[in-house]
C-alpha cells in the first residue's frame, strides 16, 4: 500500500524544478507511505515519476520504488498482488533480485503488456514506463480498491493517488465542475471517470489508460463480471462453494510480512472474516472495535467482544467520546479532498487510528458484502415492490403521472416507486441518498437552478444501468435484485465505501482488504441466483447459510445494526452553529445555493427533524470542503 504520482511532458523536457515538483507530490501523501520516498525522472527528461512506500511485502531496500525493471522499464505501484507467487513462477527468463509483488508486477507488464492485467487478483493503482514504446501505461484494479487520478494541462499528463498532489502543481486550477455538484447533491459523492473539480479525473474500476509521448491516451477496461448460470444449483452447492471460495480469499489477504489484523464490529461480515483467519493461523489475531460512550443505541461492543472470546484474539476496543467526535469534525474535509458527504466515514476514521497505534499495518474488513449479496433491510422494501413497479412501468403515460400525482410528497419507498415509474426511469437508485431531484431545485439559487436545468442525476444511474443491459443480453435470467447489486458492485462499493476505506486508512498509513471483493469471489456472489439472496424475508440468506458452518446463529441472524455515528446527538448543534454563522458568506462568494431554503432546512433540524440530520451534515461538510479547497 503506497502513494504514487508523476508528471509525462509531452514532446518536451520536463523543466529544471520537475523532480522537485513530484517531490512535493509526494511530500502531500507521505501518510500513504511513510516508510520510503523515491523520484525517478527519465534521463531526456520527458517523465518523472514518484513514490511513498508502505511496506508490506518485502520490507527490504529491494522493494524501493520506482523500481527498474528490463530494457528501462520502470514502475509506480500502489496495492498488492495476492496472486503474485502463482505469477511469478511464469515468469522463468527473469531473475528476479527481490521478493516483492511490485517486481512480478513489472516484469509481467513487460513482458504481457495490457493482457497481463486479467491475470491479476489484487488491489491496485500503478503506472508502468515502457521504455522502448516511450508510453505510459496506468490502471486501477476491478473492484475499484485503489484510487488513481489524472489531468492533462499544458503538454503534460498529470496523475496522482490523491487530489491534493495534482492541485499542488503549477498551472494547475481549481474549477468546480458544475454537473458534478448537482449529482453530488443527490449521492453525496462523484462517480468515476469524474470528480467534483473540472478537467482532473479518476479512472473507472477495471479501467486502464495509455498515454504516449506525443499527448494520445487511449483507454480500454478488463473489468468484465464473469457471470455463471447457477439456477441448476442446490442450496447446498452453494453454500459450500461459497464458503470455499471465501476461505480462499481470506488466505490470498493474509499474506503479508508485517502484522495482520481485522475490523471486528460483530455482525455477521466481519464474524466470518475472523473466524476463518482464525482457521488460517495457530497465531492470536489482534481485532479491533469501537463504541461511542453513553449510545447504548450504536454500540456493538458486546457482539464484537463475543466474537473475539470464541476465537481468542488480541481484542482492543476505542471507546469514542463526544469530544473527540467534535474535534474529527473540523478534519473531515480537509481528509476527503475528492468529497463524499458519508458520516459513516467518522467511526471508520477511529477504528483505523486504534488499529495503528496497535502495531498493525495490515486489516481485513467485511466491506461489499451487503451490495453483493442483498443484505440490507430497504433492499427487501425494494425487492417487494418490484413487481408493481414493473406493471406501474407498462401503463400509459397519463395513468402513471395521475398515480405519481395522487400519491403525494411523502419521501416513501412507495411513493419513489411510482414517481420513478411515472418518468420512465429506474426504480433502484442505490446510494441516492441526499437531496431528491425535486427538492434539490428548490435549495438551489435562481441562476444556478437556470444553468443546470438541462442536468438530471438519473443520467449516473442510467449509464450503469445501460451497462447492466449488455450483460442481459447474454444472461437474460438477470432480475431486479441482479440489478441492485451489480448497481452496488459497480457504483456504491468503488465510489462510497472502497473510497472512504482507502482515504481513512490511509490517512493512519494502514492498508485496509476486502476479502468478499476477491475478483473470483464477487463473479460468484454476484452470479447467485435472487431467490438465494432474500428468502422468507431474511436479507443475505445464502451467504448466512454458508457460514452456518462457522458462526453461530445468534450472530448470523440478530437484527442488522449498521455502522453508525450518534451525530444528531453529538455534534447536530454544532454543525448547526457553524451553518448559521457561514451561511450567508458561502452562499454569496459560491453563488450555488438559495440561502433562504437552506435557513428554512437548518430550522426543520433545530426544531428536532431528525430525518433532516443527514442533509445538515450534506450542507456541513459541503461548506467546510469548499473553505478548505477553493
Amino acid at each position: 500500500m503506497c502513494g504514487i504520482n508523476g508528471i509525462f511532458y509531452f514532446n518536451s523536457e520536463s523543466p529544471a524544478n520537475a523532480a522537485a515538483s513530484v517531490g512535493e507530490m509526494n511530500r502531500l501523501i507521505r501518510h500513504r507511505g511513510p516508510d520510503d520516498t523515491g523520484v525517478w525522472t527519465h534521463p531526456n527528461g520527458s517523465i518523472c515519476l514518484g513514490h511513498q512506500r508502505l511496506s508490506i511485502i518485502d520490507l527490504s531496500p529491494s522493494g524501493h520504488q520506482p523500481m527498474r525493471g528490463p530494457e528501462g522499464s520502470q514502475i509506480v505501484f500502489n496495492g498488492e498482488i495476492y496472486n503474485y507467487k502463482e505469477l511469478k513462477k511464469t515468469l522463468t527468463s527473469y531473475t528476479f533480485t527481490s521478493e516483492s509483488d511490485t517486481e512480478v508486477l513489472l516484469c509481467l507488464l513487460h513482458n504481457r503488456g495490457i493482457s497481463a492485467l486479467s491475470a491479476l487478483n489484487g488491489m491496485f493503482a500503478f503506472a508502468f514506463w515502457n521504455e522502448q514504446k516511450e508510453e505510459l501505461l496506468l490502471a486501477r484494479d476491478r473492484a475499484g480498491k485503489k484510487p488513481l487520478y489524472y489531468t492533462v494541462s499544458n503538454g503534460r499528463f498529470i496523475f496522482s493517488s490523491e487530489l491534493r498532489s495534482i492541485l499542488s502543481v503549477q498551472g494547475i486550477k481549481k474549477e468546480i465542475d458544475d454537473e458534478q455538484l448537482y449529482h453530488f447533491l443527490t449521492f453525496n459523492q462523484v462517480s468515476a471517470p469524474n470528480t467534483l473539480f473540472r478537467n482532473i479525473y479518476k479512472l473507472r474500476p477495471g479501467e486502464w489508460l495509455k498515454v504516449s509521448k506525443n499527448g494520445s491516451i487511449n483507454k480500454g477496461d478488463f473489468n468484465r463480471i464473469r457471470y455463471s448460470d447457477l439456477r441448476h444449483q442446490t442450496e447446498e452447492q452453494l453454500s459450500n462453494r461459497i464458503l470455499e471460495e471465501f476461505r480462499k480469499s481470506v488466505a490470498y489477504r493474509m499474506i503479508a510480512d508485517v502484522p495482520v489484523g481485522a475490523f471486528l464490529s460483530g455482525g455477521v461480515d466481519s464474524s466470518a472474516v475472523v473466524a476463518v483467519m482464525s482457521e488460517l493461523t495457530s497465531s492470536s489475531i489482534k481485532t479491533f472495535t469501537i463504541g461511542f460512550e453513553g449510545q447504548e443505541d450504536y454500540n456493538e461492543l458486546r457482539y464484537a467482544e463475543g466474537i473475539a472470546q470464541r476465537y481468542q484474539t488480541e481484542h482492543h476496543t476505542k471507546i469514542v467520546r463526544q469530544q473527540d467526535l467534535l474535534e474529527l469534525i473540523d478534519r473531515m474535509a480537509e481528509i476527503f479532498d475528492d468529497p463524499i458527504g458519508d458520516a459513516t466515514s467518522i467511526p471508520i476514521y477511529f477504528i483505523s487510528k486504534l488499529a495503528r497505534e496497535q502495531g498493525t499495518i495490515v486489516v481485513l474488513s467485511g466491506d461489499g458484502s451487503d451490495e453483493l449479496f442483498a443484505g440490507y433491510n430497504s433492499w427487501v422494501k425494494y425487492h417487494k415492490l418490484y413487481p408493481y413497479y414493473n406493471l406501474y412501468l407498462h401503463l400509459p403515460a397519463a395513468l402513471r403521472k395521475l398515480a405519481s400525482g395522487i400519491a403525494g410528497n411523502d419521501e416513501t419507498t412507495r411513493n419513489e416507486m411510482l414517481y420513478r415509474a411515472a418518468e420512465g426511469k429506474e426504480f433502484f437508485w442505490g446510494g441516492a441518498k441526499a437531496f431528491k431531484e425535486s427538492y434539490k431545485r428548490k435549495l438551489l439559487s435562481e441562476s444556478w437552478r437556470k444553468k443546470t436545468e438541462m442536468y438530471d442525476s438519473y443520467s449516473v444511474i442510467k449509464q450503469v444501468r445501460d451497462e447492466f443491459e449488455t450483460y442481459r443480453s447474454d444472461q437474460p435470467h438477470l432480475g431486479h435484485l441482479d440489478w441492485m447489486s451489480f448497481l452496488g458492485y459497480r457504483q456504491q462499493i468503488p465510489t462510497r465505501y472502497l473510497h472512504r476505506m482507502d482515504k481513512l486508512g490511509m490517512a493512519h498509513s494502514i492498508e485496509v482488504r476486502c476479502p468478499f471483493l476477491d475478483n473470483t469471489f464477487a463473479d460468484l456472489a454476484l452470479s447467485i441466483p435472487s431467490e438465494y439472496k432474500i428468502r422468507s424475508g431474511i436479507p443475505k440468506y445464502i451467504l448466512k447459510k454458508a457460514f452456518e458452518k462457522i458462526l453461530d446463529r445468534e450472530t448470523l441472524y440478530r437484527k442488522k445494526m449498521g455502522f453508525c455515528v450518534p451525530l444528531r446527538e453529538w455534534a447536530g448543534d454544532m454543525m448547526a452553529d457553524y451553518i448559521d454563522m457561514n451561511l450567508k458568506s458561502f452562499c454569496d462568494n459560491t453563488g450555488y445555493f438559495n440561502e433562504n431554503m437552506l435557513r428554512a432546512q437548518l430550522q426543520q433540524v433545530r426544531r428536532g427533524k431528525t430525518e433532516s440530520s443527514n442533509d445538515l451534515w450534506t450542507i456541513y461538510f459541503l461548506m467546510a470542503w469548499f473553505k478548505k479547497w477553493m
